[in-house]
């Protein structure tokens, strides 16, 4: 299946804006497991059966597993969640940028490895280092426009020549020349909701992933305020502020907890725009 359509069949089954953000810390591990990288799967295991019915997608990072070597965890963790929500995207979060051979095997990495549904790109490298992506068919590519990071706008608010900024020529490439098959979105983050505005008036229809709510301080409806849209989706991600939510023996209770007051709080602010 496309994996625009499986989204919003997502969306509409969890009534849920919410993407979960799997990027474990060995150091912020429970109690009994704190410091012990061999519980990457174990502890992002307990997360996803704990969430997954409150979300419309998991999106795992892969430097937190392979800074420790545990790539075979998240081959794991990738299966598990098809297992137990395969009703559930996954996107994963690499932000590969690269051209030619190296390309199509960072997009083998991706979506044959590991099976994500989605990828997350830096498109700075120009059409090319997308194209290898977008040979696999229905899989979804995320490219970086206007992000989260304090350091943000040092190049992407950078005016151009001809006129607006780095972002939002990535933003017309993406809703224009460069999409095939709906198969493009962006990154937006949401601690910047007056460039998710811009964002969202030049690519009114690609989905939009918005992280850095929650521990990152961008605010949940703002965010749906700005981004979203009938026919314009937003994946709006909450990573450490579900993760880290609880740190004993009934962590994944409070990642539960964490999780429904989050995907309420978008909902709410979903129906005050419909």
């Amino acid at each position: 299946m496309h994996f625009l359509d499986r989204l919003t069949a997502a969306q509409r089954r969890s009534e849920s804006l919410l993407c979960v953000g799997l990027d474990p810390e060995p150091g912020k591990l429970p109690v009994p497991w704190r410091g012990d990288a061999r519980r990457l799967f174990d502890f992002c295991a307990r997360i996803v059966e704990a969430t997954k019915d409150l979300v419309c997608s998991f999106k795992p990072q892969i430097a937190y597993f392979a800074a420790h070597g545990a790539e075979d965890q998240l081959e794991r963790l990738m299966a598990h969640i098809r297992r137990v929500a395969p009703d559930v995207p996954v996107i994963l979060d690499a932000k590969r940028g690269d051209i030619g051979a190296t390309a199509e095997q960072y997009a083998r990495e991706a979506f044959v490895r590991y099976q994500a549904d989605a990828v997350t790109l830096s498109p700075y490298m120009g059409f090319d280092s997308i194209e290898p992506y977008l040979r696999h068919d229905g899989r979804g590519l995320f490219l970086l426009c206007r992000t989260s990071n304090p350091g943000a706008a040092d190049l992407q608010s950078l005016s151009l020549a001809g006129g607006g900024t780095l972002y939002e020529e990535v933003a017309r490439l993406a809703a224009g020349a460069w999409n095939r098959d709906r198969r493009l979105g962006l990154v937006v983050g949401a601690t910047a909701p007056d460039e998710i505005a811009r964002v969202r008036a030049l690519a009114p229809t690609l989905p939009l992933l918005i992280p850095g709510v929650g521990a990152q301080g961008g605010d949940a409806r703002e965010t749906v305020r700005r981004g979203w849209r009938a026919d314009g989706p937003i994946v709006v991600n909450a990573s450490r502020s579900v993760l880290y939510a609880g740190s004993d023996a009934d962590f994944a209770a409070a990642a539960r907890t964490a999780a429904r007051a989050t995907r309420d709080e978008l909902a709410a602010a979903q129906a005050a725009m419909s």
